[in-house]
């Protein structure tokens, strides 16, 4: 058991090297440039000989006029180091930590301690446990991760109460991977490296910065035979966000995609279904060893925890779910088309 959970560690440590292209990080970090100044900025899951987000902070640091930058990193074979660059130096110190490096272990929460923002890419497999760690010490930060993290238990409350919120910069991303990476699609470039373009990667953060929301554009009309109602959510079912129909005011339920396009000013999240009585969708109903699609009967469990719909439609394993809001007319446009009318 000890050997296979060590292969099984091993494989997620590799399957979680994702490095970030400099052009991702530029575009995104540009939004934040003035809480930058005069703060302690910590890369705790980058190793200065690969990491851009290093490289990004190193060569802008005077620009940025950060007080600090360090940076350290995982290594569970080797000997791993704590980087710092502070002000008025121009060469950062290396300095040998005494364990692996892991954000978890007590000398790297140590140095969290003392760091005003986190900036990094962390390990998508410990996402829960990495955003965990920020809210408990009360971070500022800018990190990637997988858009589905929306949907985990103990990320989506956070967003819901606008303690952290999704980026608007997100799209398609390259990044470079090791040489035997061996999931998904991979292309070695001109350089000689080997990356993967990844689908549902978001910026997630909790600093602040102004959004300019955009009216998601809708264009389908609803119509019961298109839009089936879940059997145990109040709430019809939309497959893609480009379905979503413009003439429906209820409850309606989208993937989870809808967070990064998400308009506070056009709809209001309700909840996600998950099963969980403690957000507002909750579900109308709990199944009994029901009868999948594929005929094998399971616990209700699983099912239990998605929006259900009634064969021969399945849907999607995550969905949000809202109510579009109605746009509230000004006194003064009243007043116009009063005067108009008259």
């Amino acid at each position: 058991m000890v050997k296979n959970k060590n292969l099984n560690d091993s494989k997620r440590r590799k399957n979680d090297e994702f490095y970030t292209l400099l052009s991702d990080i530029e575009a995104e970090l540009q939004n934040y440039k003035k809480h930058f100044r005069g703060k302690t900025i910590y890369c705790n899951c980058d190793n200065p000989e690969f990491s851009n987000f290093w490289k990004y902070f190193k060569d802008n640091f005077e620009d940025l006029e950060l007080k600090k930058l360090i940076a350290t990193y995982f290594d569970s074979g080797g000997t791993t180091y704590k980087y710092v660059l502070s002000s008025g130096s121009k060469e950062p110190t290396k300095t040998p930590l005494f364990g692996d490096g892991d954000f978890r272990s007590p000398e790297c929460i140590e140095i969290l301690k003392e760091a005003d923002i986190v900036v990094t890419n962390p390990p998508f497999s410990l996402f829960r446990e990495y955003i965990a760690q920020l809210i408990q010490y009360e971070k500022k930060f800018s990190v990637i991760g997988s858009l589905n993290a929306v949907g985990y238990r103990d990320i989506f409350p956070l967003i819901k109460s606008h303690q952290i919120w999704i980026s608007s910069n997100n799209q398609h991303q390259f990044f470079r991977v090791p040489d035997d990476y061996d999931i998904g699609v991979t292309k070695v470039h001109a350089d000689g490296c080997r990356y993967a373009t990844l689908g549902n990667i978001a910026w997630y953060t909790n600093l602040p910065i102004e959004r300019k929301f955009t009216d998601l554009v809708l264009t389908e009309s609803y119509s019961p035979d298109k839009y089936p109602r879940y059997d145990n959510y109040n709430a019809i079912n939309v497959n893609k966000l480009s379905e979503i129909p413009c003439d429906y005011d209820g409850i309606m339920g989208v993937p989870v995609t809808f967070i990064a396009k998400y308009n506070p000013n056009q709809f209001k999240i309700l909840g996600i279904t998950t099963g969980s009585d403690a957000f507002e969708a909750a579900p109308t109903k709990k199944y009994i060893n029901p009868v999948r699609v594929t005929g094998t009967c399971k616990g209700g469990s699983s099912t239990n925890t998605s929006a259900t719909l009634l064969l021969p439609r399945i849907a999607s394993r995550w969905h949000l779910l809202y109510r579009r809001q109605r746009r509230r007319i000004s006194e003064g446009n009243l007043q116009k088309n009063f005067d108009t009318k008259k």
